[in-house]
């Protein structure tokens, strides 16, 4: 009888012991997580109001939980009425406190991975803002304008808090402007004009213009284009990116 009429049985594989599989499974699955975070998108949750009505979060409240594409931008650049995620510069960050720098490294690292899932904010000053206008553009709001202005010309503001979160008090603000009078600032190259849908309560570009960039944030540091919101379950929705500019 030949090989092929009596072929040897082949050694069945063992199962992996649970005590094995398990800790395997959630490896392979905390390093796809990571891989998608850092490479196709990243959830993120809104710790303020500073962009509502926009994005609802509050000290205390169930905040939205965002959807932050990192590809786009690899292959255009931020527009205006883009929301977007960005790392703040020098003076953004002042006064700003990490959560993890008073807890041991294992609490530092069960935070960040909470924050990989949008249970927690991140230990670094990521914020959201939406563009108003790009590198080499003027933007004001002056005494007498009817609301914010890119070169010149009047933007859409139908998205914005209304009515104002904050009353507009003394003679250096208007309710149009959302707060102070500013401007005009020129936009540099390859920075970006940003600020808050909540115009009254939003530490925006308005609040920096002393630093080296105006208060401007170098498109470098955006980390990518807010998309979806997918928590809580009666928010799901898309951001949309308005024509701010006409």
């Amino acid at each position: 009888m030949s090989e092929a009429e009596n072929p040897t049985p082949k050694a069945e594989k063992k199962p992996l012991p649970w005590y094995v599989e398990i800790p395997l499974v959630m490896f392979v699955t905390l390093v796809v997580i990571v891989l998608i975070q850092t490479f196709i998108g990243r959830l993120y949750v809104i710790p303020s109001a500073s962009m509502e009505p926009t994005l609802h979060g509050c000290a205390g409240c169930t905040g939205d939980r965002i959807i932050v594409d990192k590809i786009t931008y690899d292959f255009s650049d931020p527009k205006p009425g883009d929301v977007v995620v960005f790392k703040g510069t020098d003076s953004w960050n002042e006064g700003f406190f990490a959560p993890k720098s008073e807890g041991n490294p294992v609490t530092g690292t069960l935070r960040n991975i909470a924050s990989w899932v949008g249970l927690a904010s991140t230990d670094e000053n990521d914020l959201v803002k939406r563009v108003i206008a790009t590198g080499g553009q003027t933007v004001q709001c002056l005494e007498g304008d009817e609301g914010l202005k890119v070169d010149g010309k009047l933007i859409d503001n139908s998205y914005i808090q209304d009515p104002p979160a904050n009353p507009i008090s003394g003679p250096g603000g208007s309710e149009a402007c959302g707060g102070p009078y500013f401007g005009p600032v020129k936009v540099p190259e390859g920075n970006l004009w940003v600020m808050g849908d909540n115009r009254t309560n939003s530490a925006d570009s308005r609040y920096h213009m002393g630093d080296q960039y105006q208060g401007t944030i170098p498109q470098e540091n955006v980390i990518g284009k807010v998309r979806w919101i997918v928590f809580p379950f009666s928010r799901i929705q898309s951001v949309d990116s308005y024509d701010i500019q006409g």
